[in-house]
């Protein structure tokens, strides 16, 4: 299935796309498609309703597509996990994985505007597949269950501004948690949908110019290993996002640095997961 969130900021309606193209809404099972949602096996419920048919049709027209999950607890993220991206910021490989924070007020929905930070000379974009936690996960015994706590995977866009993350803070948070610096969407689509995370293309133009072309295949820390990682250091909760890493191809790494300004457009998607588009302003 492919859940998602339709209509005006601070007032999506849950619903859920089907396979025929079909969208049903979800607002007599649920208020929102959010932690408590997850935690209470409502992706179960929701398939379990659409197989009795007792959903209703949801006109979608005209209907803006906010972010698949209302405000996430956390947005954890991993950074320089794919080898080619290390690379060409000049990185060392990572030992283990690169783990920082991401205030969850910075996702907006997949299409919305992208403000671009007051000061900003280097705000850049990454493709990355997001992980969406399902079950609480504290301590997990290995990688091999990681997969009982994803409820499934997203596109999200981790908007850097590279000045603010590199050059004015020894923590990288102040250029990751600018307004609006986490697209996400369109759709959470559902784990059983997507049997391996590690056979996933991305890809990213920037104003019609392609600039990111990769495979999750080339993680070095592939999507088990993260969530089991991750959960030995902190527990992650029903809702919680996990943004894995970008492959090569970002504005820090290019030549001349094409950094994003006011009226750019950014089209990005991941293979099963759909697509996204931003055009960026002055905040």
């Amino acid at each position: 299935m492919k859940l998602m969130r339709l209509g005006a900021p601070g007032a999506e309606r849950p619903a859920v796309l089907t396979d025929d193209g079909r969208t049903y809404d979800l607002t007599g099972r649920t208020g929102d498609i959010d932690g408590p949602f997850l935690a209470s096996d409502g992706v179960e419920r929701v398939a379990a309703a659409l197989q009795a048919g007792s959903l209703p049709v949801l006109d979608t027209t005209g209907l803006r597509i906010g972010a698949p999950i209302a405000r996430p607890g956390k947005v954890v993220c991993i950074g320089l996990n794919y080898r080619d991206h290390a690379e060409e910021t000049g990185a060392a490989i990572p030992p283990r994985p690169v783990v920082f924070m991401k205030d969850p007020g910075t996702v907006v929905g997949p299409n919305d505007t992208v403000l671009v930070p007051r000061g900003s000379e280097k705000t850049d974009w990454e493709v990355e597949l997001a992980v969406v936690i399902g079950r609480r996960a504290r301590y997990l015994d290995g990688p091999t269950d990681a997969a009982g706590v994803i409820a499934g995977f997203a596109i999200s866009n981790d908007v850097s501004e590279r000045a603010f993350q590199l050059e004015q803070s020894p923590q990288w948070d102040l250029g990751k948690s600018c307004e609006t610096f986490n697209p996400l969407g369109p759709w959470l689509v559902t784990a059983d949908e997507i049997p391996d995370p590690q056979a996933l293309g991305l890809r990213l133009n920037v104003n019609g110019v392609p600039r990111q072309d990769g495979t999750t295949k080339n993680m070095i820390f592939p999507v088990a290993h993260i969530v089991w990682y991750l959960s030995q250091y902190m527990v992650l909760e029903p809702g919680d996002v996990i943004n894995t890493g970008t492959p090569a191809g970002v504005a820090l790494g290019l030549p001349g640095t094409p950094y994003l300004r006011a009226g750019d457009m950014v089209e990005l998607g991941i293979d099963g997961l759909g697509s996204q588009r931003q055009t960026f302003q002055n905040a």
